[in-house]
């Protein structure tokens, strides 16, 4: 069966924030399904901050994109057809395929979905995300009962997570997030204890008044301004799980003004901070597997809730995912690539899901 598949490539390493002009959509045809290959078909695909430092030749912790790449991304996919004894046609699969419609992949990189969950989880609470959002705060914010945890972003997927499992270890959850709306989503449909909104001109002493016992946990996915809020309230021994800064990734030049950094680690000493950046698959190994079952738990119970925003069409992708940056979604954002497969229509009712 031959097959074609669209494709978003990375035409030029983007300047500041992204623009059309540094995306190309091409169609190309793709080869024969070898021995041990399936040919997938994207439904679901994943939008998230890091993929925004890989368009950068930058060092970082992975390799950069090229130019002509097909841009990375994880996705949902459906098995089209299968040579290989793992999949038949009809799996519903995990892989990272990229921006693209379809793909042609060796079965092994990819994993079958949990079937007791809508699909779109896989890339979302049930995936990456809350991963991300697991063992950062348990194994290095490691929150205890009666403690204040706050998280910044906290209406995305990873932050959502943080303050929900924060509430399941007995500590009180504060939010920080752009807007009333998400605000409102934090303390009436996610469970937060309060929700301060860092657009507020009034944002440093309204962080203040929410955090009177000062703050023992920061998960950290945004630095800026919002970072600089919170190190004035930190606690004795307090931990700093530092996940992203997107807050900076669009970023062309260096900060202006007085240098934050001394007094910072003045109080790294002083407070004898603990600050550890960390990537998520270190993890996997220790702690993927309570994950799944815990997580999957929690969800299945209620005591984590999500929100999904999804876009239709991956010639959306480019605009959304500039959004995403700028911290317009809500929930874990998702682009609808094809159709949802007749068995997994049911999915559809978690992308408004409190």
């Amino acid at each position: 069966m031959s097959a074609t598949s669209t494709q978003v490539r990375l035409a030029s390493y983007p300047v500041g924030e992204p623009q059309d002009s540094d995306f190309e959509f091409v169609t190309i045809e793709l080869p024969e399904v070898g021995d041990g290959q399936v040919l997938l078909r994207t439904v679901y695909l994943s939008l998230d901050p890091y993929m925004r430092g890989r368009m950068s030749t930058a060092k970082s912790y992975a390799a950069p994109l090229r130019i002509g790449d097909v841009v990375l991304g994880g996705t949902v996919c459906e098995v089209v057809e299968s040579r290989s004894p793992k999949r038949a046609a009809g799996d519903l699969v995990l892989a990272f395929t990229g921006w693209q419609t379809h793909a042609v992949v060796d079965a092994r990189q990819t994993q079958r979905i949990d079937p007791s969950a809508p699909i779109s989880t896989a890339l979302g609470v049930l995936g990456m995300p809350g991963f991300t959002a697991y063992a950062g705060l348990l194994e290095i914010g490691k929150p205890k009962a009666g403690e204040t945890v706050v998280v910044a972003a906290a209406a995305g997927p990873v932050g959502s997570a943080v303050g929900q499992i924060a509430k399941i270890k007995g500590a009180r959850a504060v939010g920080i997030a752009g807007g009333p709306e998400k605000c409102r989503v934090l303390t009436e449909e996610l469970g937060f204890d309060v929700a301060v909104d860092h657009r507020s001109p009034t944002f440093v002493t309204d962080l203040a008044a929410a955090t009177p016992d000062g703050i023992d946990v920061y998960f950290e996915n945004v630095g800026g301004p919002v970072f600089d809020a919170v190190v004035r309230r930190l606690n004795r021994f307090a931990r700093i799980p530092v996940c992203g800064l997107v807050a900076d990734y669009n970023a062309t030049e260096q900060p202006t003004g007085i240098d934050q950094r001394p007094g910072f680690m003045r109080r790294v000493l002083t407070l004898s901070l603990t600050v550890r950046g960390f990537i998520q698959d270190e993890f996997v190994p220790t702690h993927h597997h309570d994950f799944r079952r815990e997580m999957g738990e929690w969800v299945r119970d209620g005591s984590v809730r999500y929100r999904e925003d999804v876009v239709e069409g991956l010639e959306q992708a480019p605009a959304a995912f500039r959004g995403l940056l700028r911290g317009q979604n809500l929930g874990k954002l998702l682009v609808q690539v094809g159709e949802l497969p007749a068995p997994a229509i049911d999915s559809a009712g978690a992308r408004a899901r409190p």
